[in-house]
């Protein structure tokens, strides 16, 4: 691996150095400015030189040895930035959107959205950031196509969530809040997992094995705040929070409000996602109940001052 790296590493210096460089560059010149190269003897260098060039032409790049003499040396090495570049392929402002919204949807183990692709291909449209929109499917790329098999085909799963093991018929899958959300039936009551905690998935291999509840809504069991979206049993918690913040958490609630402390009574099944939502009001929002929700909170804060 130290290795490999080390020959990548070269490979992008030399890269560099060719494509910003105005004239042909002798080879001594890349073995004494291009890092990676020094220190070799003559054979070592002449093997690693030729090695990497083809590796180079090899991925596309059309590293080229020209005639210099025009700019007073015998022989040197180049790329043409015209033809290292990709033709224009005329994109409309409206495909270009939608090339940015689906490469922001979907990040494959954790990456970054390819952003250097969107500019080399016209730029990001107005107002469009590189924060990803979607879910990081990394580990749970291959758990979503069972699921989806399983929801289609009416398939029961099994899975450890939390410690626990579940035994969930699959009603339907949803993105919500960059995560992908299993929702499905937990004897008579409807649960909602995220995907990327399951552990240990099994489908069953019978087909039709359940049916969707009558009137059964996957937007409205997913659409719920984030601290909805869990699979434990709700705990209810008591919430004050304190005038100068009061308005935004009744917006965020859609409750009634005038003025002055707002004081409710909320379901709680995800309890990290209730922190850190709480958390976010500073000291404007102080959890009333249950003591041991609340003793969970001072935890989190002084963890994070230690």
């Amino acid at each position: 691996m130290g290795a490999m790296r080390r020959v990548i590493e070269r490979l992008l210096n030399l890269l560099a150095f060719l494509l910003t460089t105005r004239r042909p560059v002798t080879a001594d010149e890349i073995r004494n400015q291009v890092a990676g190269y020094g220190g070799s003897s003559d054979e070592a260098f002449h093997r690693m030189f030729e090695r990497d060039k083809e590796l180079l032409r090899r991925i596309g790049i059309p590293i080229e040895l020209t005639d210099g003499n025009g700019w007073g040396l015998e022989q040197g090495y180049l790329i043409d930035p015209d033809a290292y570049r990709l033709p224009d392929p005329g994109l409309t402002d409206e495909e270009r959107a939608a090339l940015a919204v689906a490469t922001r949807i979907v990040r494959l183990g954790g990456g970054p959205a390819p952003t250097e692709g969107l500019l080399k291909l016209g730029g990001l449209g107005p107002g469009e950031g590189s924060e990803p929109l979607g879910a990081d499917l990394g580990p749970a790329a291959d758990r979503l196509g069972d699921l989806f098999s399983a929801v289609t085909q009416r398939r029961k799963v099994t899975f450890d969530y939390r410690g626990k093991k579940r035994e969930v018929a699959p009603y339907g899958l949803a993105h919500r809040r960059g995560h992908w959300y299993l929702v499905g039936g937990v004897g008579d009551d409807i649960r909602v997992f995220r995907v990327d905690r399951m552990e240990s998935l099994v489908v069953d291999t019978e087909e039709g094995s359940f049916s969707r509840p009558e009137g059964f809504s996957l937007r409205d069991a997913v659409d719920a705040h984030p601290w909805e979206a869990g699979s434990e049993e709700p705990i209810v918690a008591r919430v004050r929070f304190e005038p100068d913040m009061a308005w935004w958490a009744a917006r965020t609630l859609r409750v009634d409000y005038r003025s002055g402390p707002l004081e409710v009574e909320l379901p709680v099944s995800n309890v990290d996602a209730f922190i850190g939502w709480i958390l976010s009001f500073d000291d404007s929002a102080v959890v009333l109940e249950p003591p041991e929700l609340r003793d969970q909170i001072v935890e989190r804060v002084e963890a994070a001052i230690a």
